[in-house]
Order: C-alpha cells, then structure tokens, then sequence
C-alpha cells in the first residue's frame, strides 16, 4: 500500500503565493501519473493539475498561469506552486498518483489552504 503525504497548506493573503509538497513512502513517482485535486466546502473534488513521469504538466483552466506542477522522481516528492492566490482557491488540496501498470489509483489525506483577504 502507498501512502501519499501531504505538506504546505496554510493561511496565505489574496495575492501571496504558498508551496504543497506530496512526498510517498515508495518508489512510484517514475511510474505513476500524479496530479493535485482540490476541493472546497460543498463543491465538488476537482483536478488542479497533472504531471506524466517524464515532467509534463497539464492545468485546470482556473489555475493556468499561477499554478505550476513539478516533480522531482528521485524524492519521491511533487510540488504546486501557487501564485497570486485568490480566495476562490482557498480549499482543501489532495495529492493523487495513478500508476500506469495498473491504473491503482492512491490519495493523500489533504493539505488545507486558507486565503483571507
């Protein structure tokens, strides 16, 4: 079993920007797509942003141009940068890995971020 942990989330102001880190206890990261859920209070999960084992990111709309993913396979570690935050994307942040052999799919238990303006 994997375990997904997330790290990062936090009280930021409208405009300041806040680093997620998603570390896993096992050696998955070159063979999983991993990606960035959100999900706010009564709204639905939704992807924030994905990342193939070879660095390519894709991005939800909304966040495109503020948001980057990135990956470092070594670590076992994924990142969201996130700039000029706004208070539509206060919400809790889950990281998520789906490998590619066999379409496992692994959740974190979540990160909250606040952001006050």
């Amino acid at each position: 079993q994997v375990q997904l942990v997330e790290f990062g989330g936090g009280v930021v102001q409208v405009g300041e920007s806040l680093r997620l880190a998603c570390v896993s206890d096992g050696n998955i990261f070159n063979v999983a797509l991993m990606a960035w859920y959100r999900q706010a209070p009564g709204k639905r999960r939704e992807q924030v942003a994905t990342i193939t084992p070879g660095g390519i990111p894709t991005y939800n709309i909304h966040v495109k141009d503020r948001f980057t993913i990135s990956r470092d396979n070594a670590k076992n570690t994924m990142f969201l940068q996130m700039s000029s935050l706004k208070s539509e994307d206060a919400a809790v942040y889950y990281c998520h890995a789906r490998l590619i052999a066999n379409s496992s799919l692994y959740w974190g238990q979540g990160t909250q971020v606040t952001v006050s303006s």
